[in-house]
């Protein structure tokens, strides 16, 4: 199975436990790993044949951006969920990194990595 990746997306977003983080707000990343036949787009050169990488990375943004969670793995479990029912993948691998949660120690990041498969007949 072919793959398209985004690396290191930057977004801000309000998503936390504390109300702190939910009004300050802080810089969260985003990685994907897309699973799709990318063989039709290889062969003919056209972006009808493909997946629109800005309509992937408009939609991560939105989540991230505009909606909340406390957990940042229902963050990386909605993003999972809407890429796989808005565009043709076979598998997503979602990874969000909050590189400044409220933890008392010495750390550059903590992160959320999930994988999602289309179920057959989806």
């Amino acid at each position: 199975m072919d793959k398209i990746y985004f690396e290191k997306m930057s977004f801000y977003g309000y998503h936390g436990v504390f109300e702190a983080e939910a009004q300050l707000g802080q810089r969260f990343y985003v990685d994907l790993e897309v699973s799709l036949d990318l063989s039709k787009a290889g062969r003919s050169d056209d972006l009808n044949d493909t997946v629109n990488y800005a309509d992937i990375f408009n939609l991560v943004a939105h989540i991230v951006e505009k909606e909340r969670y406390k957990l940042v793995e229902a963050l990386t479990s909605t993003i999972a969920d809407r890429l796989l029912e808005q565009f043709p993948f076979e598998e997503v691998k979602v990874k969000v990194t909050k590189p400044n949660p409220p933890i008392n120690g010495h750390y550059e990041a903590v992160a959320i990595e999930m994988v999602r498969t289309r179920r057959k007949g989806s």
